[in-house]
């Protein structure tokens, strides 16, 4: 819970550049820098990386259910339900803080500075994609601390959050606070799903 708190109060602190505030410069400053890489390689991955996110996912999902069915492993089959229940929460939270916030993106405020790479009129603050892509990956990593799930797992959600600054469609503090957001649903799931899980086992004995 002291995880949270200090989630919120993040989350909160990075509303800052919404305002008139020297950060306002510091974040669209960056934000011009990193969309202004238009490489051919790395345009094109930033659109292919994005793409990934719901596909990724979902696929860890059924991955993990699927083996569970196979195998008839009812730890795998309850991994898959933390696993949804975790992609839900994050889901809920990331699209009631973006109708809190309304936030618009970088490319309608700031036309002339930013090119948006991608159609969207939907809000801006936090990135669902970023806080999508590091709730998947914390929650595969939780359930799974292998150096070989975390770190393409990890790998993935940070260039997931990079795209989204490098597509024109995200300023820096979305994809910050996405990440945060994403960790914290996935931690907060995770300890609420051990909790049950404890409840469960004593109410067997």
């Amino acid at each position: 819970m002291l995880y949270l708190k200090y989630t919120i109060i993040t989350l909160l602190l990075l509303w800052l550049p919404q305002s008139k505030l020297s950060a306002q410069n510091a974040d669209i400053e960056l934000l011009q820098k990193i969309n202004s890489n238009d490489s051919e390689f790395w345009r094109g991955y930033s659109k292919a990386i994005s793409n990934t996110t719901t596909y990724v996912s979902l696929s860890a999902i059924a991955g993990v259910a699927t083996t569970g069915l196979i195998k008839n492993d009812k730890q795998l089959l309850r991994d898959a339900l933390y696993l949804g229940v975790n992609l839900g929460t994050n889901a809920l939270f990331t699209y009631s803080l973006k109708n809190s916030f309304k936030r618009p993106r970088p490319g309608i405020t700031y036309p002339a500075q930013i090119t948006m790479y991608e159609d969207v009129s939907s809000l801006s603050f936090p990135s669902g994609h970023t806080s999508e892509a590091f709730s998947t990956a914390t929650a595969l990593s939780l359930k799974y601390p292998e150096w070989y799930i975390i770190a393409p797992a990890y790998l993935w959600a940070g260039s997931v959050g990079y795209s989204r600054m490098n597509l024109g469609v995200h300023y820096p503090s979305d994809v910050l606070a996405g990440a945060l957001l994403g960790t914290g649903t996935a931690f907060l799931t995770f300890k609420v799903n051990e909790w049950l899980n404890r409840q469960v086992r004593k109410s067997k004995k």
